[in-house]
This record gives structure tokens, C-alpha cells and sequence, in this order.
């Protein structure tokens, strides 16, 4: 065999260990390694619903907009509470003037008792030659009947500041549910997929308008099982999106459950096993939330894209973070 062929032979199994070699670094990588393609980037969404029913007179916003906490979202027809709350307002004062009628009458029977007692100490000091016993009796007795007309304009009094009391809270609620007719962005966020329109009825606790928290984004990983154990809190994570951007994070949290769907319940509350079994297991999933340090200014984000997420074995350890 010449040289030439020999050095070829020795080329060819060289490229050949180094094909080996790199296809068991990339093996060892995939398996070994904590990263996967399954990630989502998720927000919290907050559901709008107005708090009273109306029609829907204003709507200051578009779909996809840009909203801070405190702006304007919609409208509902004030016309109805604004008579609620003059209504409400005309019991207030109607029950105030009978307040104070009640309290009048108060005062009148305590100082007709004061003045019926006085009487009674005057007749009871005096002689009995000079004042006769039915006087002094008749006296007791007015004494008596006044004491009785005096509890009951008290019981009426309260009665009258009951009633008061709870005018004053229609009037109040009245006055909120106006306050209410504007319904007002609770965070900064987007609006998405906006469906209502100006005109349309809106019912209480009914949602109308989702908005998308700017500030809630976080990513959730699923990991195979078969890579927990090289997870820990804290550890840096980083986030490739598919189109390409770059961000930074860290582990926040691994969920601690997820649904069996091979023990599903009997209608009798018992364990449904299925009596088949598959020899080939793929390994479970595990969401493992991912909070986001660092987003580039120029970088969309949405709920719902898919992402990359690669960790860092052990990093986490070395600024304080701890399994849980």
C-alpha cells in the first residue's frame, strides 16, 4: 500500500472519529443539558367588565392600543344613575326633616318629664292637710304617662335615624354606580381583540375589553422530566425567541403538578386504569416559569410566542438561590 493511499485511509478515519466525536457531544448536549424548544411567552390578562348595565355611549379606545392605568375605556349611558342619584338624594333630605322632627319631639316630652317631676317633689314637700292624697297620685300619674309619651318619641327618634342612615347609603351606592357608568384601565397594557362597539348593551360583570399587562410578561418553559434534576430556582436563563431576539432571565418557580390524563375517575370516584400499556414512555413535561431581566427596547412582545430557553446549571447557587 503506498503512502498516499495510507494517508488517505488516515484522513478518512480521522474526519470519521471526528464525525463520532461530535455526534456524541451532541447527544450528551441534548440530553444532558437543561434547554428546550417548548417555551411560551405568557402575560396576565385582565378581563374589563363594567360594574353597572347600560349602553355604551363612549369608547375612546381601539383594538391593539396602548393604554395607561387610569385611562378612559369606556362609557355607559349615565342618563339612568344621574335620576337614581337625584332620587336618592331627595330621601336623604326627606328623611333628614323627619330626623329632626323626631328630635324635636324628644326634647318637648324630656322637658315636659322635668317639669312633671318637679311638680311631683313640690306636692310630696307640701303638707298633706294642705294637698290630698289624689293630688299627690294624679301628680305620680303624670309623671308616669310622661315618662311612657318620652320612650316612645325615643323609639320613634331612632326609628327616624335608622331609616336616615340607610338613605344615606342608597345615596351613596347611587353615586358610585354613577362613578361606575366610566370604566377605567386598571393597569398599562394593550387592548386586544377589541369586539365592542359604541351602541352595544353592556351587562354587569360581563367582560368587554381585554387588556394585556405590559408589565406581567414571563416565559414558561416545559422541561422533560428527565432534566429537573439540573434545575434550580434562580438560575440564569437564556431566551431565544423564533424570530431571532434575544432575551434574559432566570428560573422564578417549577410547577408542582400536572394532569394525568391515564388515572382519569369512574363515574364510582375510583382510579380508571387503562388496561393497555405502551413500552415506549415519553417523558412528562414540567412548566417552569421564567422571569424575564432583561428585554430589549426594540423587541415585541406578545403573548403566545414560541421561544428557546436555555439554562445555566448551578448559577442560581452562586448568587443565593435554593431548590424548593
Amino acid at each position: 500500500m503506498s503512502v498516499k493511499s495510507i494517508f488517505r485511509l488516515l484522513i478518512t478515519l480521522a474526519i470519521f472519529a471526528l464525525a463520532i466525536l461530535l455526534a456524541w457531544s451532541l447527544w450528551q448536549h441534548y440530553m444532558l443539558s437543561p434547554w428546550t424548544r417548548d417555551g411560551r411567552v405568557r402575560a396576565d390578562v385582565v378581563n374589563i367588565a363594567p360594574d353597572v348595565s347600560g349602553q355604551v355611549v363612549q369608547l375612546p379606545v381601539r383594538d391593539n392600543q396602548l393604554v395607561k392605568k387610569g385611562d378612559l375605556l369606556m362609557e355607559i349611558d349615565p342618563a339612568r344613575y344621574e335620576l337614581a342619584l337625584q332620587q336618592a338624594e331627595a330621601a336623604v333630605t326627606a328623611r333628614r326633616a323627619d330626623l329632626d322632627v323626631r328630635r324635636a319631639d324628644v326634647e318637648t316630652r324630656r322637658a315636659d318629664l322635668d317639669m312633671r317631676r318637679a311638680q311631683a317633689r313640690r306636692r310630696a314637700d307640701i303638707d298633706a292637710l294642705v294637698v290630698s292624697r289624689e293630688a299627690r297620685e294624679d301628680a305620680g300619674t303624670q309623671v308616669t304617662a310622661s315618662q311612657a309619651q318620652l320612650q316612645a318619641a325615643q323609639a320613634q327618634y331612632q326609628g327616624a335615624q335608622a331609616q336616615y342612615q340607610a338613605a344615606l347609603a342608597q345615596r351613596d351606592t347611587a353615586k358610585l354606580n354613577l362613578e361606575r357608568t366610566k370604566v377605567y384601565s386598571p393597569v398599562d397594557g394593550y387592548i386586544t381583540n377589541l369586539n365592542v362597539r359604541r351602541g352595544d348593551y353592556a351587562s354587569a360583570g360581563a367582560a368587554k375589553i381585554a387588556v394585556i399587562d405590559s408589565h406581567s410578561f414571563w416565559v414558561y418553559a416545559y422541561f422533560e422530566e428527565t432534566k429537573l434534576p439540573l434545575l434550580s430556582i434562580g438560575d440564569h436563563a437564556k431566551i431565544q425567541l423564533i424570530n431571532g431576539a434575544t432575551l434574559a432571565g432566570h428560573v422564578d418557580s417549577i410547577a408542582r403538578g400536572i394532569y394525568d390524563r391515564d388515572n382519569p375517575q369512574s363515574r364510582e370516584l375510583i382510579a380508571d386504569v387503562n388496561p393497555t400499556f405502551n413500552w415506549v414512555r415519553l417523558a412528562q413535561r414540567i412548566p417552569v416559569r421564567i422571569h424575564l431581566d432583561q428585554v430589549p427596547e426594540k423587541v415585541l412582545l406578545a403573548s403566545g410566542l414560541t421561544c428557546t430557553v436555555v439554562l445555566e446549571p448551578g448559577s442560581g447557587k452562586q448568587q443565593g438561590g435554593n431548590r424548593n
